[in-house]
Parts: structure tokens; sequence; C-alpha cells
């Protein structure tokens, strides 16, 4: 999608307008100088060295637009020299507003774009042009005071003053409205480092914690008997390569959606592909013998519960309500709820059973873990797994609650939103 393009007075650099505005002042001075219908008549024309003075007024002017961008100070105090050259060429008796006006402009840019010492000095030369206009021609025996009875009035030089301070106004606002914007762009770029660093936190933890739990057990279970029983010891290794192979793929999962472009940089990712990556093609086998499997989901819920029967501790799934596809961010974040809470039940809760309800609502899916077993859920170990549960409920909009359960062990409970009509 191409980018807006941006606004006139961004896209012109200062300089050019104040090229433009100078440029402007100064042939408003001349053509006033050789008669204007009504304007003051009598004004003499400009003689050969008033040409000269006024050539080299509109090259400091000129070069101290150029430099705006770059030195804005020195290019501030070539625009000042200009103005008062015009004015001098031209015979006028003040420098011309829209002189001060360009003035305004570079004093305006220098404050939004540059330390806050050389305000002090910009400002000084943007307000003493006139008085010093004023004292050259008295320094050069020019008279003050015009035939047709203009003069020059201290009440402009206030007024061309307060210009100047609204114009250091204005490039504050720059300034502020810029440092704010800069400040935004980090902190959104914070936050979004510290969400992705959350989300693969809660994926790892999610994908190894319940596989190493497995694997450990039947481990065990194989150290156990080995000597006596050979055959259930193999069965046990099997179990634990099986668990291996499938934290295996899971972590290439992973590594797999960290390494895909940005949506900004090729096609947009599905919600599914936002959290695993693409899947991939039919066969395809990443840098290893062990295959990708499609992003887990409630459809699994089965499979984990085998597995963790096979390790000692007896799943009992409950299905209720009509089963039918959820869009896939639901699907797999109730799949890791509940593998999440098995596994604390596997680690910590020291019962051989657990009880996972999947209820689907019409407009919601609700899950429930229950264990008789210690029902402390305060265990170092599952400080993580909770707060990453937490997390995925909360991003989803949903409910989410782990506490002992007053009829004895530990409950965990979430609701989880599910738009009208939603499917894969």
């Amino acid at each position: 999608m191409p980018m807006p393009p941006l606004p006139l007075l961004k896209r012109v650099p200062p300089g050019v307008w104040a090229a433009l505005l100078w440029s402007a002042a100064t042939l408003s001075s001349v053509r006033a100088q050789f008669g204007v219908p009504g304007m003051p008549s009598g004004l003499p024309l400009l003689a050969a060295e008033d040409w000269l003075l006024l050539a080299a007024a509109t090259v400091s002017a000129l070069t101290g637009s150029r430099l705006l961008s770059v030195r804005p100070l020195p290019a501030l105090v070539l625009l000042a020299v200009g103005s008062l050259g015009a004015a001098l060429a031209v015979g006028s008796l003040g420098v011309a507003f829209l002189h001060h006006l360009t003035l305004d402009i570079a004093l305006g840019f220098l404050v939004a774009t540059r330390s806050r010492r050389s305000w002090g000095p910009a400002f000084a030369v943007t307000v003493a042009v006139l008085p010093g206009y004023v004292l050259l021609r008295a320094l050069l025996g020019l008279p003050l005071r015009l035939p047709h009875g203009a003069y020059t009035s201290w009440t402009y030089w206030e007024a061309v003053s307060l210009l100047a301070v609204i114009a250091c106004l204005a490039g504050m606002s720059v300034r502020r409205t810029r440092e704010y914007a800069q400040e935004l762009t980090a902190r959104a770029a914070a936050q979004a480092v510290t969400a992705e660093r959350l989300r693969i936190a809660r994926e790892m933890h999610d994908t190894v914690a319940h596989s190493i739990g497995i694997i450990a057990l039947q481990a065990g279970a194989a150290a156990r008997v080995v000597d006596t029983r050979p055959e259930a010891a193999r069965h046990a290794m099997i179990a634990v390569e099986t668990a291996g192979r499938e934290t295996l793929s899971g972590l290439r999962r992973m590594l797999v959606a960290l390494r895909q472009p940005e949506p900004a940089q090729g096609r947009e990712h599905g919600p599914e592909e936002r959290e695993h990556g693409p899947a991939p093609e039919s066969g395809a086998r990443p840098d290893g013998p062990a295959p990708l499997r499609p992003a887990e989901g409630l459809a699994d819920v089965e499979r984990l519960a085998a597995a963790t029967t096979g390790a000692g501790v007896r799943v009992d799934v409950r299905w209720r309500g009509e089963r039918r596809p959820l869009p896939p961010d639901i699907d797999l974040s109730a799949f890791r709820i509940i593998q999440e809470s098995v596994t604390n039940v596997v680690r910590h809760a020291a019962t051989g059973s657990c009880r996972v309800s999947v209820e689907y609502g019409d407009e919601e899916l609700a899950i429930e873990v229950t264990d008789g077993g210690r029902g402390g859920g305060g265990s170092p170990d599952t400080g993580f797994g909770l707060t990453g549960m937490r997390e995925r409920v909360a991003l989803l909009n949903g409910d989410f609650s782990a506490a002992p359960d007053p009829a004895g062990g530990f409950r965990v409970a979430a609701r989880l939103p599910v738009p009208v009509g939603a499917t894969r």
C-alpha cells in the first residue's frame, strides 16, 4: 500500500519558503520605489550603488536560505543582513514586514530543530533587526523621516517582536510534537518487543514443559523396571522418544515462525501462521528428520490425554455441546490451557488422575481442569504457566481463574468468547 504524500509544508524545505518570502518582500519594496497607483509619489529611483547593494543583499539572503536546514543560526544572520541591505538599497525607513516574517520562519525552524543554547542568540538577532536598521540609518546620516510624513514606529517594533515570540512558541510546539511522536514510536517498539518476548516465552513453556514432564516420568519408570520388566521399560523409552520428537517438532515450528518475514515484507499471515508460521508443504522436513505437524488444537486433547495416561496420570476428558471448528487462535489457546493445566497436575498435584471438561456454548468456549491432589498450585514452577494461561485468555477477552478447589485439589477454569458464526 503506497504511503500518502506528505503535506506541502513538510515537502518543501524551510529554506525554500524563506527564499520565496524574502524575494517577494524585496520585489514589493523595489516596485514601490518606482511608483505604484495609490502609493505616494516623488520617491527617487534606485541609483547604481543601490542596485549593487540590493544584489549583495539578495546573495546574502539566498545563501542564508540555502543554509537554513543545516546551519540555521548563521543562516538567520545572513537573512537579517540581507534584509538590512535591501531596506537600505530601496531607501525604506523600516524593514519590510515580509522580511520580518522571513526571519520568523528561520527562528521557528531553529527553535524546532536545534539545541536551546542557540535560541537566545537567534531571538536577539530577530528582534534587533529593526532597531539596528534605525541605528544604521542614523550612523550613515540618513533621514529618519521621509518627505511624505512616514516615520519609524516603536509600536511596529513591538508588533514584530510579538511575531518573533509567536515563532518561538510555534517552534517549541513543533519540537514537542516531534519528541512526543518519537517517544510514542519508541514505546510502541518496546511494547512490541516485550509482547513478542512474552509470546515466545509462553509458547516455549507450553510446548516444552508438558513433554519434559512426560519424559521425566517415563524415564523414571523405565529406570525402576529395567531389570525386572524389560518390556515395560522398552515401552517407556519408546514413549520418551515419541515425546522428544514431538517437542523437537514444536520447537522447529516456533523457529520457522520466528524466521518468517513480517506481513509488511511479504503476504499477510493468517492467525495460525502468526502463531506457528506457515504450514509446510507435504513431506517437507526442515533441517532434520522430524516433520512439522499442523498447529495443535482441541483435536489433540485425546492424544494429550493418552500420553499423560501412559505416563501414569489418568486424564478423563468430557465434551459437552456440539463440537465444531473454532478460529485458530481460540482453538490453539484452549489446547494450550488444557496442556499446561494437565502438566501442572503431573508435576505438582501428587495425584493419579484429573478431569478435563470442554463445553461448546453458542457464544463461548468453557474449559475446566480439576484434580483431587494437594491443591497448592503455588509452586514456583507453576508461576509462569499460570501467567501464560492468564495472558492467553486476556488476549482473547475471556475470563480465567486458577485456585484451590474447596472440595479438594486444584481447579483451572477459562471462558473464551467465540464470535457468532466464526469458524476456521
